[in-house]
């Protein structure tokens, strides 16, 4: 009988320790493993995106938007001339997306460009997110009123050789004064006794040369349809691709960026009908 007994309580020990082995071996890691995985997801992130002053109140929108798609991901905007932001870049600035408002200043980060235009050698951007993200167009835009009666750009040349109007345009590490540049080639004009004649004024970027027109401190300038359109000047002339080619922006992921896929997917955002419908309310279009 004592016999029995024993095997009945080894028994009954046996089947309690496994029991509580179960839960201990295959139920805990499963258990830790799912909430981790969830933290990680929803873990708080900074992106900082250098971007061209054109783009300022479309991506101020766009950021606000962005947030009921992404909530955990926090968008820093650093906006200035493309020329200006290259050269942080270059620096060692953090950025963990690029958009450029021309192809040469995206070009001389890149190390799969052309080595003519990476002088350099510089290797910032990731080349297999780059692309090109939107394309704009070049205007002719004059103070309230248009007290110098400027009508085109044909008008614009004939005024400007006579010294009879001030021009306000972007510097020269700008892209919208090398866009400006090149019309002013075209029509034979030389910039240096432009500015010695006294009838140039620059800008540092293009909202510089925005607030020059619209305070009517000049007579006239170039700027950008997008930026005319968000300061409600008046254009009187938009150049053709033969005055100053295409005005296209790339767009790319850096490769320092320290949260590359959130980058990849805010970048990829952009291309999104509901981003591009906020670019096209400006003047913007998909290029």
């Amino acid at each position: 009988m004592k016999r029995i007994l024993s095997l009945l309580l080894a028994g009954l020990l046996l089947g309690s320790l496994a029991a509580c082995g179960t839960p201990a071996s295959s139920g805990a890691p499963q258990s830790t493993a799912a909430p981790a995985s969830a933290e990680t997801a929803d873990q708080p992130v900074e992106l900082v995106v250098f971007a061209a002053a054109s783009l300022t109140e479309t991506l101020t929108q766009i950021a606000q938007n962005y947030q009921q798609v992404a909530p955990n991901v926090t968008l820093t905007f650093n906006f200035d001339s493309s020329g200006t932001l290259k050269t942080q870049i270059q620096e060692g600035a953090v950025c963990d997306i690029f958009l450029s408002a021309a192809q040469k200043q995206m070009d001389q980060l890149d190390a799969g460009a052309d080595p003519a235009v990476n002088t350099e050698g510089l290797d910032f951007v990731d080349h297999a997110t780059r692309r090109n993200l939107l394309e704009n167009r070049v205007t002719l835009c004059v103070p309230e009123g248009n007290p110098s009666g400027i009508g085109s750009f044909d008008d614009l040349a004939d005024k400007l050789a006579a010294g009879d109007i001030l021009m306000a345009m972007g510097n020269s590490d700008v892209p919208v004064g090398q866009y400006t540049q090149k019309i002013l080639s075209h029509y034979g004009l030389d910039e240096a006794a432009l500015a010695d004649a006294g009838v140039l004024t620059y800008g540092t970027n293009v909202k510089e040369v925005t607030t020059q027109i619209a305070e009517g401190s000049v007579d006239c300038g170039i700027v950008y349809a997008t930026d005319a359109c968000s300061a409600g000047l008046t254009v009187v002339d938009t150049a053709t691709a033969d005055l100053c080619g295409q005005v296209i922006y790339p767009a790319a992921v850096l490769k320092p960026s320290a949260h590359p896929e959130e980058a990849r997917a805010f970048l990829d955002y952009l291309s999104t009908p509901e981003a591009m419908a906020v670019f096209e309310a400006v003047g913007f279009s998909a290029a």
